[in-house]
């Protein structure tokens, strides 16, 4: 009972609508307070208490994610991110608990995207790709985070049903430096048009990466430029509100 979800508006950069809200768990500890999960998810993957905290992040992702559709008046629906562990790739119980989550909230299946880090889908195995394409099969999207930071990049494209990269922070950081890196985020956003994948940059802090990546042809952003990761209650004020703003730009309306 002591985890609960923070939500990060993702954020298209062209008309500035909303996409959808990454869920991204916190611990609340009894004595060290709010703790992220670099804190505390390797211990979680090495006692195996993964799969049961996963479970839980699936079923209240996508429960909350219905349940805000739902008050909705607008007839549109934002989707909901929910990042995977190595472990629960590996786990033969993974489709299950996803149907589970989506029959238990009635959260559309192509509202759902699933996020799993380029170096998880390094440890691939044949039962692993079976179980990507399982999970395509029920109409969920797939996401690979942390893109460009690999080594297989181009090799597992190749291999895997996959609808969105997203593009590493250490690239968007970049986009203030120099040229090198902007090459490298022109590169990676040119092979998601190429092989039709969206784009979505991480960690987008200043008006001049938004800009930057707008021009380059990212599709999507998130970051403290847009929001901070916020908690439920804060949320649904920001839905309640409608509006996103952004210093340097007009407010951007909450639509999906």
């Amino acid at each position: 009972g002591s985890f609960w979800l923070a939500y990060q508006p993702i954020i298209a950069l062209e008309s500035h609508e909303v996409l959808g809200i990454e869920a991204l768990l916190r611990w609340n500890h009894p004595t060290r307070g709010n703790l992220a999960p670099a804190q505390f998810i390797d211990l979680a993957e090495e006692t195996g208490l993964i799969l049961p905290i996963g479970r839980w992040v699936l079923r209240e992702a996508c429960a909350r994610t219905a349940e805000w559709n739902a008050q909705r008046g607008d007839g549109r629906a934002f989707s909901v991110t929910v990042n995977l562990s190595v472990r629960q790739l590996e786990s033969s119980s993974l489709l299950a608990d996803v149907q589970a989550a989506l029959a238990e909230s009635g959260l559309l299946p192509s509202l759902l995207v699933l996020e799993i880090t380029e170096n998880a889908l390094m440890h691939r195995t044949e039962s692993t790709v079976e179980r990507l394409h399982e999970l395509k099969g029920i109409g969920v999207r797939l996401a690979i985070d942390d893109f460009g930071t690999g080594y297989s990049s181009l090799s597992y494209l190749q291999q895997f049903p996959v609808d969105i990269l997203k593009i590493d922070r250490a690239f968007t950081d970049g986009l203030m430096r120099g040229t090198h890196d902007d090459a490298l985020t022109r590169t990676i956003i040119a092979l998601g048009d190429l092989l039709t994948l969206r784009t979505i940059a991480e960690g987008v802090e200043h008006a001049r990466q938004h800009s930057r990546l707008r021009d380059l042809g990212c599709d999507y952003g998130q970051g403290y430029l847009f929001s901070r990761p916020l908690a439920p209650r804060d949320m649904e004020v920001l839905l309640t509100r409608g509006f996103l703003e952004i210093p340097g730009e007009a407010p951007i309306v909450l639509r999906a």
